[in-house]
């Protein structure tokens, strides 16, 4: 009877242990399924062993529901991503309270899409982790996973970033002595007159340009213009134009700028992308008799101070490069002693301060006529610019300034 009976209570033992050895090889089963289906953007698949009242305590960022539904977007957007994606078990082990211990690597190549916010890099990654799943009733109720894959993608857009800022630096750096290199070495000196120039370039280059021509008769030729667009196209489309202002007025030999910018607008048309234009202002002085002949394409209007007063200097024309067989009108005006004129470009009146205001046009032309007669305009309107923007300033655009004066 002692025989029998204990025979019969190890046969009992035996059997609960290979009924635990046997759940435990399910359930083992079932997350190996999941990583299948993981691997292969099986959804269906997924959606079978997950339980309706599923967590996932790890979700990727940006992945707000850690219920099934959450999971499988993630899931999709994993496969939608990922190329050549697998997962190797290494280790597999049951653990207390129906949950299975799991070690894997997953090796797949990021070439197809974003994914929580990182761009792909057509890199192979190699992510080894460990994942715990709680199982009941031959479903997946809970999932835990660490492992390097975020911090993986961190560092890969983070390299990509870097790779990106020292790109766009590059150009800069290019744009910079595209423009520099456009720009006249020294300012001319004629009796009588005093000319003055700032220039001051934004951190992203602009399109911003000045130039003198030297004419026949002792005239000079002034230019001050812009054009839109930042960066090496700018800079490109600038140096362009000022080239061909240059190229026209040497062959014209011309005191009439309307005629200069209506040929420099022909040709700028076919030679600059569509998207792209330049505003000009273009004034020929003749020093001895003090004229002053200009012309407008679509440039802010300089200011010119007389007797006290700020006048707009204005003259219609539409911007280089917009339209063919454009005209400009020109005007014409005596500059008596002590007259000043300010060409600038829209850095200086489009500066904001630090609660959103903007420098405006008014205000620069009250401080023209406040302080014109002084001996610096372009120096009492710079002092007026950083007063009103205030320190920390992260100037938006180019600034030129171009005064003369008659002494």
């Amino acid at each position: 009877m002692l025989t029998v009976s204990t025979h019969r209570k190890n046969v009992g033992w035996s059997g609960a242990e290979d009924d635990a050895v046997s759940s435990a090889e399910e359930n083992k089963a079932i997350v190996r399924r999941l990583f299948k289906a993981l691997a292969e953007g099986d959804l269906d698949a997924m959606r079978e062993l997950l339980a309706p009242d599923f967590v996932d305590h790890h979700p990727l960022p940006g992945e707000e529901d850690p219920g099934p539904e959450g999971y499988l977007r993630a899931a999709a957007g994993a496969y939608a991503a990922f190329t050549n994606l697998r997962y190797v078990f290494v280790e597999q082990m049951p653990a207390e309270g129906d949950r299975v211990v799991s070690r894997l690597t997953m090796r797949a190549t990021h070439d197809r899409a974003e994914i929580a916010g990182f761009a792909p890099t057509s890199k192979e990654y190699t992510n080894t982790f460990i994942a715990i799943h709680r199982i009941e009733g031959g479903k997946i109720v809970e999932e835990w996973a660490e492992g390097s894959d975020i911090a993986q993608l961190t560092q890969a857009r983070l390299e990509q970033e870097r790779i990106e800022r020292e790109r766009i630096e590059q150009e800069l750096q290019v744009a910079r002595r595209i423009q520099q290199a456009s720009l006249p070495k020294e300012v001319p000196t004629l009796e009588g007159w005093q000319i003055s120039t700032y220039y001051h370039p934004a951190r992203e280059v602009g399109g911003d340009f000045y130039d003198f021509h030297l004419l026949s008769e002792g005239r000079l030729g002034l230019v001050v213009g812009d054009a839109t667009g930042k960066g090496v196209p700018a800079a490109l489309v600038m140096s362009t134009t000022c080239g061909m202002l240059q190229a026209v007025s040497e062959a014209l030999d011309s005191f009439s700028p309307g005629e200069v910018l209506a040929q420099v607008n022909e040709t700028l048309v076919d030679r600059i992308p569509s998207n792209m234009f330049v505003t000009c202002f273009y004034g020929v002085l003749d020093p001895k008799s003090a004229t002053f002949t200009y012309a407008n394409a679509g440039h802010d209007l300089p200011y010119l101070w007389h007797g006290g007063c700020a006048e707009e200097l204005r003259a219609r024309g539409m911007p280089l490069g917009l339209m063919p067989e454009m005209s400009y009108e020109q005007k014409e005006m005596i500059l008596e002693p002590t007259d000043s004129a300010l060409l600038y470009s829209d850095g200086l009146v489009e500066a904001h301060d630090p609660q959103g205001e903007m420098f405006g046009f008014p205000r620069l032309r009250a401080l023209v006529a406040e302080h014109a007669e002084e001996r610096s305009l372009g120096e009492a309107l710079l002092e007026e610019l950083y007063s009103f923007v205030e320190e920390g300033w992260e100037q938006e655009d180019d600034i030129t300034l171009l005064t003369l004066r008659r002494s």
